[in-house]
Parts: C-alpha cells; sequence; structure tokens
C-alpha cells in the first residue's frame, strides 16, 4: 500500500485519490466522502499538500487526532452515514493517514446541509437535476425507472397488434397447446388469445399480472415503451435522433439523410425498424469474393448493428431526458446511447460478456419483440463479426458512445441520397462528444415458427402476418436487392418454390415492389422495400 500511495503522490490527484494536508474543517471533508460514496469511490490521503503535492507527515497524536476525526464526520456528517476504512502509511518524519471509501449502495449521499456531491475529475460538484439523482437511485437498486407510472395513459392507448406479438412470443407453448398457432393465431382476437393464456382474462388483467400495469391503474414505463402507439405522446424524449452527415463532422451543414421525428414515432420495436432501414439505406454494399457478380454485403455487419441498435434502445437511461442519437459520417458510425455504463460496469466487462442491465423489467421484456437472448453474449458476438469498433463511457456527459470505423473504401461514392441537402433544425438540442452497448441477442434472420405482424405506426390498413425471416428479408431490402441476395439472406437455396415464399409473396402483400416492374423477368430486377406513409 505504501508504494501505492507514495506512486500517487508523484502523480498528483484524480478522481480517486484527494489530497489533504491536515484535517481542519470537518465539513469540507465530509463533502469528499459524499462525492466518494456518489462516484466510483476513492482515498482521502492526509498528511499532503494538495496544491504541491509535498509531504507534512502527522506526528503520532495527529493521526490518532485524524483517525477519530475521519470516522466522525463518516457517521455524523455523511447522510446517509457510511463506513470508511482507515489505514496509516509510514513516511519519512512521521506517518500519513489512508481513508479508503466505498461506492454508496444508497445513493444518492449528502452532507448534512442536504447537498449532494459528486467527484467531477480531481474536484468535486453538486447535484441539482433530478435525473442524476434519479440515476443514482436507479444504480443502486432503490428505483426502477421502467417500473415507474405514466400518467393519464390507459390501455387504450397501447398498440393491439404489438401486444399480441408479445404475448404470442412469450406465451408460445401454452398457445400451441390449445391450436393457436399459425393462421389460427392470425385470425384470433387479443381477447380470445388473453382467454387462451389464462381462462377469463381480457388483455388488461393480462397485462396486470405482467405487472405492465401498476397496483394503481397507471401503466408502466416498460408498457408504453414496448407497446404505445404513440409513445413519444407521453414521453418525448424516448426516441431516436438518426442523420447521415456529409464529411466526418458534427458542425457539418450538409447531410445526405435524416430521419423525422414523425417518422421515428412509436414504440421500440418501430423504432429499431426505422434504425434498421435508416443504416440499410446509407451504408455502402462491398463485393464479396473475386467474381464481378459475387453477392455483397452491408459494409459494417448486419448482426453487429442489431446488436449495437437494440442494446442502445433497451439499456439507455430512462432517467436522462435525452434521446438515443445515430450518426453516419464519412469514416464512422456513431451510437449515442443516455446514461454511461450502470452498476460499475467498465468497458472490459461487457467486451467480457458480463450483462448487468439497467432496465431489467424492460430487458426481461423486451426479448419477446426484440432480436436478443439476454444471456450476455451480444457484445461479444458484435465483435466476433470483425468490425473496427471503439466505446467510449463518459460519465460527465452521462452517455455510452459506440464508434464503428468504416473502410477508407466505402467513403468514396456514396449511391445513396448523393444529393446533399441542407440541415434542417440542427440545433435542436444534440449533444455530441467525440468518439467513443451492447447485450444479447439471436441471430436476426434466425426463422421462428411464431408469426408476427410486421409493425408500422403510419399504416392503419389491415397487415398480413409476416414470419421474423420475412420480416428481416423486408428491412434488408431497404436497399435493392437481386433474387439471389435476398435468399441467401433466407439462408435458402435458389428455387423457384422459395422465390414464391420469399419474394413473390411479400411483393403480392405490398411489402416489396419490382425496380423494374414493367419487366418482371429482366436479368437486372432487384427488389426493394415499400415505405409506406
Amino acid at each position: 500500500m505504501m508504494n501505492d500511495i507514495l506512486k500517487q503522490i508523484k502523480a498528483g490527484e484524480v478522481s480517486g485519490v484527494q489530497f489533504k494536508e491536515r484535517i481542519l474543517d470537518k465539513y469540507d471533508i465530509a463533502c469528499e466522502l459524499v462525492a466518494f460514496s456518489n462516484s466510483h469511490g476513492g482515498k482521502l490521503v492526509v498528511g499532503i499538500k494538495d496544491k504541491t503535492g509535498e509531504t507534512n507527515a502527522l506526528s503520532y497524536s495527529e493521526v490518532q487526532e485524524t483517525t477519530n476525526l475521519l470516522s466522525d464526520i463518516a457517521s455524523e456528517n455523511v447522510v446517509p452515514s457510511i463506513l470508511i476504512k482507515i489505514d496509516t502509511v509510514e513516511v519519512e518524519d512521521g506517518n500519513l493517514v489512508v481513508a479508503t471509501v466505498k461506492e454508496g449502495l444508497n445513493k444518492p449521499y449528502h452532507d448534512n446541509k442536504g447537498i449532494v456531491w459528486v467527484k467531477n475529475g480531481a474536484d468535486k460538484r453538486k447535484v441539482f437535476d433530478n435525473a442524476e439523482l434519479a440515476e443514482m437511485m436507479t444504480d443502486c437498486g432503490s428505483f426502477a425507472p421502467d417500473e415507474a407510472g405514466v400518467r393519464n395513459a390507459t390501455v387504450n392507448d397501447l398498440d393491439a397488434m404489438t401486444i399480441k406479438q408479445f404475448l404470442g412470443n412469450r406465451f408460445d407453448r401454452v398457445l400451441e397447446k390449445k391450436g393457436l398457432t399459425g393462421d389460427a393465431f392470425n385470425e384470433a382476437s387479443l381477447d380470445m388469445i388473453c382467454s387462451a393464456i389464462a381462462k377469463g382474462h381480457d388483455c388488461e388483467k393480462i397485462l396486470r399480472n405482467l405487472r405492465f400495469i401498476r397496483p394503481d391503474g397507471t401503466l408502466t414505463v416498460a408498457a408504453m415503451l414496448l407497446f404505445g402507439k404513440y409513445t413519444q405522446r407521453w414521453m418525448p424524449m424516448m426516441t431516436a435522433k438518426c442523420i447521415c452527415f456529409a464529411g466526418n463532422s458534427i458542425g457539418g451543414k450538409v447531410f445526405r439523410d435524416k430521419v423525422n421525428d414523425a417518422d421515428m414515432e412509436g414504440n421500440l420495436l418501430h423504432q429499431y425498424d426505422t434504425i434498421m432501414d435508416f443504416f440499410t439505406r446509407n451504408l455502402h454494399n462491398v463485393q464479396v469474393g473475386d467474381e464481378f457478380n459475387s453477392m455483397g454485403k452491408l459494409e459494417i455487419p448486419y448482426t453487429s448493428l442489431v446488436e449495437f441498435t437494440v442494446n442502445s434502445l433497451v439499456h439507455r437511461s430512462l432517467n436522462m431526458k435525452a434521446p438515443v442519437r445515430i450518426f453516419i459520417f464519412d469514416n464512422r458510425v456513431e451510437i449515442h446511447s443516455p446514461g454511461a455504463l450502470p452498476n460499475g460496469l467498465t468497458i472490459d466487462d461487457i467486451k467480457a460478456g458480463t450483462s448487468m442491465p439497467r432496465n431489467m423489467f424492460l430487458f426481461n421484456n423486451a426479448i419477446y419483440l426484440l432480436p436478443f437472448t439476454g444471456v450476455g453474449s451480444g457484445i461479444t458476438r458484435a465483435l466476433d463479426e470483425d468490425v473496427n469498433v471503439t466505446f467510449m463511457n463518459n460519465d460527465k456527459a452521462q452517455e455510452f458512445v459506440i464508434t464503428v470505423w468504416r473502410e477508407e473504401s466505402n467513403q468514396v461514392g456514396n449511391e445513396v441520397h448523393e444529393k446533399s441537402t441542407q440541415v434542417e433544425d440542427h440545433d435542436t438540442g444534440l449533444r455530441h462528444s467525440d468518439t467513443d452497448l451492447a447485450t444479447d441477442h439471436d441471430t436476426f434472420a434466425e426463422d421462428h415458427d411464431t408469426i408476427h405482424s410486421y409493425h408500422d405506426t403510419n399504416h392503419d390498413t389491415k397487415r398480413v402476418p409476416l414470419t421474423n425471416k420475412q420480416k428481416d428479408i423486408v428491412n434488408f431490402c431497404s436497399v435493392p436487392r437481386t433474387s439471389r441476395e435476398i435468399l441467401e439472406r433466407a439462408g435458402v437455396v435458389y428455387h423457384t418454390k422459395n422465390i414464391a415464399k420469399y419474394i413473390t409473396s411479400l411483393v403480392a402483400a405490398g411489402y416489396l415492389q419490382m425496380t423494374n416492374p414493367d419487366n418482371p423477368t429482366a436479368s437486372n430486377q432487384k427488389y426493394k422495400k415499400v415505405n409506406k406513409r
């Protein structure tokens, strides 16, 4: 310990180590202990001049007095009181006293004046923002924002088709025993599905039993995020901002693509679909193999984008009043998720597959709508795709940023939205840090027997049920694709039956359209997603 302290003295004060020559002001010391407890802990070293780093060792009597003072301050001037570990380090002419403070389990802590302090580099700062206080409470498990109530919202504000899809996935075995699979499931009403799951239960009773409705009758935040028709009407900042810039600067005034706020409005499933559309139409396809006609693939692996996108939506801080922000630049893609890593997680932890969800209730239920498994393998699976990615955990800005770097060869000749457009409403309060999530899901194109309805909050006509694989194909065709590319994506052989199942049927249903409809058998025929308004 002595060597570590002496090395730190030479290095100077940092966020986890503070120097004091003597304890002259009990209140000042209490503020330091509060800041450590509300942050990641630290050490207070007494006997060092904080301005110069020079040693001014304590005598034997001073050591006794300082030890007693520190214990008194920790129990009387920090609320709630904390326990600290006190050691002495022998140096020339005397001793240093080292008080070790652990990260608190009962945040937020405050001084005896009611002020909350946190570390801010080598210094400390006061906290007044309710969102930051709520984040502290969330971090130590005393507040669950995803289980909080949404005032004045009712079951009528939820989308019945999304609830039906959720129940179909969550209770697939129960429904299979009742014969409610395939066409029978698609034709059944939501109340019929609910009654089959639990006799005599309607949708409201099922949601109440699943804790999406609180005992006082209000909907939870998780219910609105997962099933809301117009989620942003109730929670305006629970959305995403997607901009594709021309160039490499956030300050650029020219962009190639921008998702309108109205197009993003909806629940997490709708937001996910919209974000993936944004990626597939703005990132390049690169040729695979030596032959000119060989299949292409997205320059950033689609699976990695799925992992990063789902995690930015599910693991974002629900206390921070800021949107998820996704930027595409010529040389990189940035995904900004509100809230730094929770529960003391580090970047190395998440790379190793450690999963400690911030929003546990939302996380445990989103698995039945979004493509992830919840077993902690998401980030490792994304990294297995050989992406050039960096992570930044920004405690000060309270955000986690993923930066995926694009190949130089992909920065030239953008074939999508080549005509630049002036940015409108650019100064809308979007935050940006330099460069800087991810959790767990199944391979996105994995086929399931369960049938889902394709979710489109901007189109109210009857929707044709799609399998997960068909839904993946629809998103895949945000960029025009050949029939061979589509069937390769589906993982099936090139055969007329598969063309009928995965292409012709989607064209007939109105989800795909031909790029050359006047000549259906044209050799250069491709298929693209129909964007319904």
